[in-house]
């Protein structure tokens, strides 16, 4: 008969949605994407049954999924990004999936299942985007994370737990005062202040940071490569600040010999060691809503709202 392949059948207990769900929804996400896909790419839940083949895993385990299935270690490549949830193929917007055993990784005790649905993409990424690229992050460097979505206050809380400073921009005092309850030591608001960078150089006494995350895309990225040091890591996340005229940003480069770090998402083996990390520190990851499976609609809306510091949490199961 057909090989049997490993996998396990997952009861979804909660799942995230972050601002790609949005794009995907609206049809202008600029990777390709199938025909009304399943949405959502975060999800923890528990093993109810496994494959016959499965080996390491039994059912009732507590567990995540990789983003990309198939993105095990190493470098992304095609085959890897084929197999990212919620838009090549179907997302975990839903009660049971199956799952390939090789994607599954262990959620720790302290956490809940919502709070764990918020780690494989935004947190996977912010740590990737620190300790993925060029330098790598280690005590004592200082680190620019922009605004307080869920991609930055996780690498907020990363980089305080490895004994970074860190220096956090946003248009809201209020978020502001969140990112300083969770470690920030310099708060920038760049409505007051437009020109950002230049503060950032002042606090650095010139220096410029170590690493910037950066989640604006073309709206801020040339003041994030005036704000990094000589040879520092510029992770490129995301593009929420729209777009804006980059053509100083090669000179930028080039004059100051920094690294742009493409960021997608991450490995299973990075997933696995940032769990250790999250274990070392008992991190928290930041739930700022749980909608529930009924109000999913709504919880698209608040999320493209901006009013969130950290992440909205989709709870599907009734029984926890």
């Amino acid at each position: 008969g057909s090989r049997r392949l490993p996998s396990g059948l997952s009861f979804i207990h909660a799942g995230d949605i972050r601002y790609r769900d949005i794009v995907v929804a609206k049809g202008t996400y600029p990777l390709p994407v199938k025909k009304n896909p399943v949405p959502g790419s975060d999800v923890a839940g528990e093993i109810l049954a496994v494959g016959e083949e499965v080996k390491g895993w039994k059912v009732g385990e507590r567990v995540s999924v990789n983003f990309s299935l198939d993105h095990i270690f190493g470098d992304a490549n095609d085959e890897t990004i084929a197999s990212t949830l919620g838009a090549p193929i179907d997302g975990v917007l839903t009660e049971y999936k199956i799952f390939p055993a090789h994607a599954l990784v262990r959620i720790p005790d302290f956490l809940s299942y919502e709070e764990a649905s918020t780690l494989p993409c935004a947190a996977v990424t912010a740590y990737n985007g620190l300790f993925g690229g060029k330098p790598t992050l280690k005590g004592g460097d200082t680190v620019l994370i922009q605004g307080t979505g869920g991609v930055s206050i996780f690498g907020l809380q990363i980089a305080v737990a490895s004994g970074a400073t860190v220096i956090v921009t946003s248009s809201s005092d209020r978020k502001l005062e969140a990112a300083k309850k969770l470690g920030a030591k310099y708060l920038i608001n760049y409505k007051t202040t437009p020109n950002w960078e230049e503060e950032v150089l002042k606090i650095t006494n010139g220096r410029g940071v170590d690493h910037v995350l950066e989640v604006g895309g073309p709206g801020t990225v040339v003041k994030s490569a005036k704000a990094v040091r000589f040879g520092g890591n510029v992770a490129l996340i995301g593009f929420v600040a729209g777009l804006a005229d980059t053509n100083q940003l090669p000179l930028l480069v080039h004059g100051k010999g920094s690294n742009l770090h493409g960021v997608i998402i991450g490995s299973r083996q990075q997933f696995e060691d940032l769990i250790r990390l999250i274990e070392a520190v008992k991190l928290k990851p930041v739930v700022d809503k749980v909608f529930d499976f009924e109000h999913v609609r709504e919880a698209y809306e608040y999320l493209e709202s901006q009013q969130h510091v950290g992440k909205i949490v989709i709870k599907v199961s009734k029984d926890q």
